[in-house]
């Protein structure tokens, strides 16, 4: 229609673009940027998203907020991805705004005591295994990082599972967790789970990790998730399968974006020796002027404070991120409207359709970041200066 932008709808019925942007997004993306310009339509899985590439005319998206909604569009994604019903459900009157309020529990102190359990946790985890080596093995990083990650986020929020197989069962419920999460973007893309193998059958399985009764076994969970567990309890309409579900969305909350990002920041720093060795060096300062040591037989504590002042490995983690990270904003057209953008331009949506931002557009563009493809570690720092 007049006024919209140009349609990318591809050959493959309901898919359309599906496959290829799911291939490689940024490369699919950039090709369209060049061919029609900053703002179009692609059709991928049944839905019309509208890509507005030009990163200064993300504030024009995000200030029409009341046309362009992202919450209840999150709602629903979540809603069918985990399996729960839909927080806006009347039967649950204000679980959303209670459930909400329980993040209180990840600032401020409460976020220090999760802080100093996830240190002690993942030096634990260190120490078994280097009790269990008998010698050097070699393992894919990523599942180095996984498996450390995944474990120490897992105990740290869930508490220990007392069992005698206890780091099995972990171990069990992450090998899931991985083949759940490689199928996490087409679910997203509201491709049906019943066209995605065995995702159905895996997402069922770990939800029932997640019944009270197991729970209940599991010692030295964290407040949040405690606190979690009680307004669960108080909607007698919500049923246990419901509950376990609510928990295996906010472990994938907790751990689906910080295993890439430990694996992508070890990745960048183990391929730059110079960048890792000005790292070490900051840690090392830190521990030498505050008495401590690190080694197989010594224990580190950092406070929040300590940690926010090791700036170069905040710097290096920052840069890493910039490097690799792929997520998109989405918020969806609440009605037919025209949305008016910088410069004169306007654009006609439709009721139903996503509009979408890509930022790693804008970490990999030359005019914004010199060298882009190149891994700087002091360049957030030098920004900031």
């Amino acid at each position: 229609k007049t006024g919209e932008p140009p349609l990318i709808n591809g050959w493959i019925p309901y898919l359309g673009k599906a496959l290829l942007f799911r291939k490689d997004a940024f490369k699919f993306l950039l090709d369209q940027q060049k061919k029609l310009g900053d703002i179009f339509t692609v059709h991928i899985a049944g839905r019309y998203i509208t890509f507005i590439m030009d990163p200064f005319q993300y504030v024009y998206v995000i200030r029409n907020s009341k046309q362009l909604e992202f919450h209840e569009f999150a709602d629903k994604m979540a809603s069918k991805t985990f399996d729960y019903p839909a927080l806006s459900n009347v039967k649950f009157p204000d679980l959303k705004e209670n459930l909400h309020r329980i993040y209180q529990y990840l600032q401020g102190k409460p976020l220090e005591i999760i802080s100093d359990h996830m240190m002690k946790n993942l030096q634990d985890i260190f120490e078994w295994k280097c009790s269990q080596a008998t010698d050097w093995e070699t393992e894919k990083m990523y599942k180095f990082c996984c498996s450390v990650m995944f474990e120490a986020s897992f105990v740290t929020l869930y508490g220990r599972v007392p069992a005698a197989d206890g780091r099995k069962v972990i171990s069990e419920i992450r090998d899931k967790f991985i083949k759940f999460d490689a199928s996490f973007p087409y679910l997203a893309a509201n491709i049906p789970i019943e066209l995605l193998g065995a995702t159905k059958k895996v997402r069922k399985e770990l939800i029932h990790h997640f019944l009270l009764q197991n729970m209940t076994k599991w010692l030295g969970g964290s407040k949040v998730v405690q606190a979690r567990q009680d307004i669960f309890e108080k909607y007698e309409l919500l049923g246990d399968y419901d509950k376990a579900a609510h928990h295996f969305a906010f472990l994938w909350a907790s751990v689906g974006n910080t295993i890439p990002a430990t694996f992508w920041a070890m990745y960048y720093l183990l391929r730059h020796p110079e960048a890792l060795a000005a790292v070490r060096d900051e840690i090392d300062h830190l521990l030498q002027s505050t008495g401590q040591k690190r080694g197989p037989t010594y224990n580190i504590h950092l406070t929040r404070e300590q940690l926010d002042n090791l700036v170069y490995l905040e710097s290096a983690l920052n840069e890493s991120l910039r490097m690799c990270s792929s997520s998109m904003n989405i918020r969806i057209s609440q009605e037919d409207f025209v949305l008016k953008l910088e410069g004169d331009q306007e654009v006609s949506l439709r009721k139903g359709d996503w509009i979408a931002l890509y930022p790693q557009i804008l970490h990999m563009d030359p005019e914004v970041y010199e060298d882009p493809k190149g891994f700087t570690p002091s360049r957030p720092i030098s920004t900031a200066l």
